[in-house]
């Protein structure tokens, strides 16, 4: 049947949470609010009731379904605007979080800044006031020692009393010749200040037997004067003595930054050296120098 019909297709749509179409719903009033049977008395007055009866139910439910989808879509639009000013009261909250974590990296870098800058001031300050003092005190010492340089120029000699010769035995030529054989150390500063004294290369050949008092001179591999086994590539004679003492190249090192010392201090005695005093007086200074650096066990590698 035609009723029957339309209630099947009906019942065959999907239904969904969205608002159904008009037509739709007024199928389903049509079907909630089913028609009253015909009557076959062929009255067109009733025919006409019935038509006026279904215009108004349409009517009334189209306004009931108008005014159920104004309330939603309020409803809907309140919780939007409700949704959308939390949102944008969480990006206000955000944005000031923001700014202030960005302020305060700004004063922390700047108080590092600051900071960084006052520990380069004050270590520039310490340098600056420890450079003065070493140089006042350099100042003080180069004075003093030029000053005994001066007195000493003004008549050379050998004189260990002298002022100027004392501090240079004392500081430099006693400490280079001190070596553990003492005894022998005691010759070798005597050969070095009466200018006795010679350094020649060791011979490579195979040595003969020797004598056990010619042992205690040392050997191609035992210092005579530090006592320890070491590699001799040179050794020393004092005076017109025929003992000849191997010595290791520490040793050789030091004897001869003491030489060159001598010899050149001998050089201003004779009257050999035309310099200027302040230059003669740095080249001694450079001399003492070669000493120190010496009996601190620096030396060539070809030594």
């Amino acid at each position: 049947m035609w009723g029957q019909a339309r209630f099947e297709e009906v019942q065959k749509q999907p239904v969904v949470g969205q608002w159904k179409p008009l037509a739709s719903v007024i199928r389903e009033q049509e079907l909630q609010h089913p028609e009253p049977p015909a009557k076959d008395c062929g009255s067109g007055d009733g025919n006409q009731s019935v038509a006026q009866l279904n215009v108004s139910r349409l009517r009334s439910s189209s306004v009931e379904i108008r005014e159920k989808g104004s309330e939603f879509l309020k409803e809907e639009l309140h919780r939007a605007q409700k949704e959308l000013k939390l949102k944008d009261e969480e990006c206000e909250r955000l944005s000031k979080v923001r700014e202030q974590l960005e302020q305060e990296l700004e004063e922390l870098t700047a108080s590092l800044f600051e900071e960084a800058h006052k520990m380069v001031r004050e270590a520039n300050t310490k340098q600056a006031a420890s450079e003065k003092q070493l140089r006042e005190a350099r100042g003080k010492v180069d004075s003093i020692l030029f000053a005994e340089f001066q007195a000493w120029k003004e008549s050379p000699s050998l004189d260990k009393s002298c002022p100027f010769l004392e501090r240079i035995y004392q500081e430099d030529v006693g400490p280079c010749l001190d070596f553990t054989k003492h005894e022998l150390s005691g010759l070798v500063q005597a050969a070095v200040e009466q200018n006795t004294l010679t350094i020649e290369p060791a011979a490579t050949q195979a040595l003969p037997v020797v004598k056990v008092s010619a042992i205690e001179c040392g050997g191609p591999k035992k210092c005579a004067l530090s006592g320890l086994s070491r590699a001799c590539r040179h050794r020393i004679k004092l005076g017109d003595s025929g003992n000849y003492y191997y010595i290791s190249p520490s040793c050789r090192a030091r004897i001869t930054a003491v030489c060159n010392f001598f010899t050149y201090v001998r050089y201003i005695q004779q009257g050999l050296v035309r310099q200027d005093a302040e230059l003669m007086y740095w080249e001694i200074m450079r001399l003492r120098k070669e000493m120190s650096l010496a009996k601190l066990g620096f030396y060539s590698s070809e030594m």
